[in-house]
Order: C-alpha cells, then structure tokens, then sequence
C-alpha cells in the first residue's frame, strides 16, 4: 500500500464518520419537528365533549365549564327567570334564533332543550369578551331601571337576555351560541355532542 493510498483511506473514513454524525444530527433535528406536528392529548382532548355534573345547580344559580377552550354557562333558571322572557321579544334581534346557524332545540323563546336549564357559551358575539352576568332585575342590576335580567358585555355595552339572545341596537350582531350538548340523565349534560351526533 502506498502513501497516497493510507491518506485516501483517511479520508474515507473521515468522510464517512462525518456523513454518519450528520445523519444523526439530522435525524435528532428531525424527530421533535415532525413530534411538533402531531396534535398533543391536551389538544386532542380540547375538542373532544365535556361531561357537566347539575345535580347540585341550584335554581338561580350558574356554573362554567370549558369546552374547546371556551368558557361555556349553565344556569339553572327559576320560575321568574323564565316568565321574564316572554315579556321581552320585541326588544330582542332574533328572539326565536332563526338569524345563525343554531341547534334545532334553540330556536324556541327559552333557546334550551329544557326550560329551566340554559347552555350557552360565554363569549360576546361582536368582538369575542366575556359578558358579565347581571341576574339582579330593575336599577339593582346597574344596567338600566327596567332590566329584567341577564348579561352586558363591558367591553362594548352588548346586552344579552337570560336565553343569551342580544337585545337590539347594540354591538353584538347575534345571540349568544349554543353548543350542541344532550342530556345523559337529569344530572349530567354532555356538551360538544347532541343526540345527531353533531
């Protein structure tokens, strides 16, 4: 073997190590990008439904849940809550929720498959704030002397009925969303899924 050869051979192999750590550089880079790309079990489950125990919501009262990242209401509406709602149509943009894509169940004056219980998710309509809830009635309420109830968003003064339906000639261009939920027994909803499987 000459000289010129055992330098060849150097350089073979160097070349071939360096080929070698540069393919295992490039796999280690590799690996966490494509990872990255897969959606996380946080992500996953972000979307998937959400199970809501009511058994102990008492009348009157409203509990939040998340639900794809958004804050959704349910509240146990009383006697009162309810009889206000038919006093009040004519105030309202779309009292029977025909305007928006909306489930079947809540295009009706309670926008609820059941009356007293009202699902809807906490976000404004106009600009994406959460409105506050504002359940006290009349001057108590600090919204106006003859507020029968329901929320105002502070970001832009929208106010929103105890069916989350937007009173007219505010911000907001449509009522609150329903998100499809179904009842599992009287306790328990589930929302991000309704009996279509939507």
């Amino acid at each position: 073997m000459s000289c010129d050869e055992k330098v060849d051979c150097g350089r073979r192999r160097l070349l071939v190590a360096t080929a070698a750590a540069g393919g295992a550089a490039g796999v280690v880079a590799v690996v966490p990008f494509v990872a990255s790309m897969l959606p996380s079990e946080r992500a996953k489950s972000a979307g998937a439904p959400v199970e809501a125990d009511i058994s102990k919501l008492a009348p009157g009262e409203m509990m939040t849940v998340e639900w794809r990242g958004k804050p959704v209401w349910i509240i146990h509406r009383t006697k009162e809550m309810l009889d206000g709602l038919a006093k009040i149509g004519d105030k309202l943009v779309d009292p029977q929720s025909e305007k928006q894509m909306q489930p079947e169940y809540c295009k009706n004056e309670y926008r609820s498959i059941k009356p007293e219980i009202m699902v809807a998710v906490g976000i404004c309509t106009h600009l994406g704030c959460s409105p506050t809830e504002k359940f006290k009635t009349g001057a108590e309420s600090g919204v106006e002397t003859d507020w029968p109830g329901g929320f105002l968003c502070p970001c832009h003064g929208s106010t929103f009925d105890l069916a989350g339906r937007v009173y007219k000639n505010k911000p907001a261009p449509d009522n609150l969303e329903v998100p499809p939920y179904k009842y599992l027994s009287d306790a328990k909803i589930v929302i991000g899924e309704d009996t279509t499987g939507a």
